[in-house]
């Protein structure tokens, strides 16, 4: 019997726990669990409940007992930008605060009285988003300071669920990358920053490339699944994790890693902190292997998941994918506008930004989602045009990959707008690239391009052409 390898993959919305083996030089994959995710409003603070995720993370493990699939190692990943505190006991500090809550509001003004912001982009490469590491630390310091003063340890979200399981407190390169507190060239914490800006330097933890063997399960956690097995670190940031995951080996790819967020970019050898990035609001996150994946932050699938529970949840994405195409409201909305990131009523924010524009005002479900849909192509194309005047390249290939790929419409749309041949899948991207990287560590696949290979070989990918 071969090896099996367990990717715990946790979005904003779910949670995955999916087995990974080797056969015949092809990657297969049985999900033996799913759970739900999301962030609770907490005394109207959004955060999100550690406790319930480690139960659920525990719960899965217990299924591989369950069925005799006891895995080699397993990886965590998740989200990025959103940590832990602990004080020297190893106690958590308060709740883990999620990106959507309002806390950030008027931290940027604050830092930048510290460091511009324009500064603040060439140090570390990341583009401004109000949630990120940096700016949550600054409100806690505004807000909170207390907390800080008594925390012994950060831990990103997935370094905290990889400490539950282990008892080691690591921090993984790419999910720590996420936070606009790394130097990018040194793939190391920006230590001058840092203390420029009055945060603690106890609290960050060494840095570590996907791939770590990070040791074995605690006597608590073996007890409670059955089984030790080893904990290996993933691509702790999803979107690093399914960028591994692009079939193919060609040196220059784009790809948009499609799913709650849209990630759209390149893989690069060494980060680009330019003015023309900048003005392009790109970011140099973490890599597996060190690269940089040189992207966009888009709104992404958040928009049209938000409006089908708000107006129709028994409806299929693939049903609303359908009523859309038929639509020829021609409205465009700004995908990267702040009113699409927490709003009371997504259908509201989208009627309410077409109405200030002076566009038509889409009425229905299926009008609401062609506007999101064109809308998302739209801003794809733009930022592939960005791409292409900061690289110098043409990019006539589009890979989407990640549970956005399967949305046929969307990806029609992708190609017309730019003008690109669009490549669709695989659908779990993420997860395989958090096995790939448990495969290659264990011997299964010499090298990354090796195990792009496989997936090549191992899943379906619908080309739609320009």
């Amino acid at each position: 019997m071969g090896k099996y390898y367990l990717a715990i993959d946790i979005g904003a919305s779910s949670g995955r726990h999916i087995l990974g083996s080797v056969e015949d030089g092809r990657i297969v994959l049985e999900e033996v669990y799913r759970f739900w995710n999301g962030m609770d409003d907490k005394n109207g603070t959004l955060v999100w409940d550690t406790d319930r995720l480690f139960h659920e993370i525990i719960a899965g493990m217990k299924k591989c007992k369950e069925i005799g699939k006891i895995p080699d190692s397993v990886g965590i990943d998740t989200w990025g930008v959103d940590f832990v505190l602990l004080d020297e006991k190893d106690e958590r500090i308060g709740d883990a605060v999620g990106y959507r809550d309002s806390r950030t509001e008027g931290a940027d003004k604050l830092l930048y009285k510290t460091i511009p912001e324009r500064e603040l982009y060439e140090r570390t490469g990341i583009q401004k988003a109000i949630f990120n590491t940096i700016y949550q630390l600054m409100a806690i310091k505004r807000d909170r300071p207390e907390e800080l003063e008594k925390a012994a340890t950060l831990l990103m979200m997935p370094d905290y669920l990889h400490f539950l399981l282990s008892g080691k407190k690591v921090q993984e390169y790419t999910n720590a990358s996420t936070g606009q507190l790394l130097d990018p060239q040194k793939r190391d914490w920006d230590f001058e920053l840092i203390d420029r800006l009055g945060f603690p330097r106890r609290i960050f933890q060494k840095i570590l490339l996907p791939g770590e063997d990070i040791g074995g399960l605690t006597p608590e956690v073996q007890e409670a699944v059955g089984y030790d097995c080893r904990v290996v670190l993933p691509p702790t940031h999803d979107t690093a994790s399914a960028v591994m995951a692009v079939p193919s080996n060609e040196k220059d790819i784009c790809y948009i890693s499609s799913g709650t967020w849209s990630l759209m970019g390149v893989e690069m050898d060494e980060p680009l902190c330019t003015e023309e990035g900048y003005r392009h609001n790109f970011t140099n996150e973490g890599g597996y292997a060190g690269r940089i994946t040189y992207l966009a932050n888009i709104m992404g699938l958040w928009m049209i998941q938000s409006v089908r529970k708000e107006l129709a949840p028994e409806q299929g994405f693939g049903e609303i994918c359908e009523a859309a195409s038929k639509e020829t409201i021609d409205s465009i909305v700004d995908c990267q506008d702040d009113s699409f990131l927490a709003p009371k009523s997504m259908a509201e924010a989208v009627k309410d930004f077409c109405r200030k524009t002076g566009q038509t005002v889409p009425e229905t479900l299926p009008q609401l989602a062609s506007v999101i849909y064109n809308s998302l192509a739209k801003c794809y194309a733009d930022k592939l045009k960005g791409i292409e005047e900061i690289t110098g390249k043409k990019y006539g290939r589009i890979h989407i990959i990640g549970g956005g790929s399967n949305a046929r419409y969307l990806n029609e749309l992708t190609a017309k707008y730019t003008g690109a041949d669009v490549y669709a899948g695989p659908g779990e991207a993420t997860a395989i690239g958090n096995l790939m990287t448990q495969m290659i560590k264990s011997g299964d696949f010499n090298d990354l391009a090796e195990a792009r290979e496989a997936v090549l070989k191992s899943f379906d990918i619908e080309v739609f052409k320009a």
